[in-house]
């Protein structure tokens, strides 16, 4: 029997303009978890969400991220950025070195609010549920300039996540960049 030795850089890469996934442990390793780097550019914001069957865990590599994980008071529609818990627990700023796990039922979510990319490492269980949603969500933002809201809707009514709040992907704007 022998496990699995990456190198820096190594894994099945999917990239488009607001995901870049690499596949470092998969189903097809033989693992119950998949493993994947991350990297998570300025503006995106996955969204508050649960997973009725699935757990996650979130490691900060580079970068900062917003995270919350736990039920709040009050769930608002629109944004989970002011949550609070009704223990007072609120939305955490993480910086590398941070993580966060997130059992069955608990609604979670992370955005990078600032200007550079992020990167973390990402466990989810059961395996491969995540690695086809990757697959899936780097289609639908591939497709174009914007992200189709009910494709990514289907999406994840197919896959065991309940969304609360919007994913949404709001890249800052360049600045000091002048048309002529």
């Amino acid at each position: 029997m022998s496990g699995l030795v990456l190198p820096p850089g190594a894994g099945r890469r999917l990239t488009t303009r607001a995901q870049d996934v690499t596949f470092k442990v998969t189903a097809a390793d033989g693992s119950v978890s998949s493993i994947f780097e991350v990297v998570v550019p300025p503006g995106f914001d996955v969204g508050a969400h649960t997973h009725d069957r699935g757990q996650e865990f979130f490691y900060v590599l580079q970068g900062t991220l917003d995270v919350f994980a736990f039920e709040p008071a009050a769930r608002t529609g629109d944004s989970w950025h002011d949550w609070e818990s009704a223990s007072g627990e609120r939305v955490v700023r993480a910086a590398a070195g941070s993580s966060m796990f997130v059992p069955p039922g608990c609604p979670h979510a992370f955005r990078n609010a600032g200007e550079e990319p992020v990167r973390m490492l990402f466990q989810s269980s059961p395996s491969p549920d995540h690695e086809r949603y990757f697959e899936e969500i780097c289609e639908i933002f591939a497709e174009g300039r914007t992200v189709d809201p009910d494709a990514v809707q289907r999406l994840r009514d197919r896959s065991d996540v309940r969304q609360i709040t919007p994913l949404r992907y709001e890249p800052p704007l360049l600045s000091g960049i002048s048309g002529s």
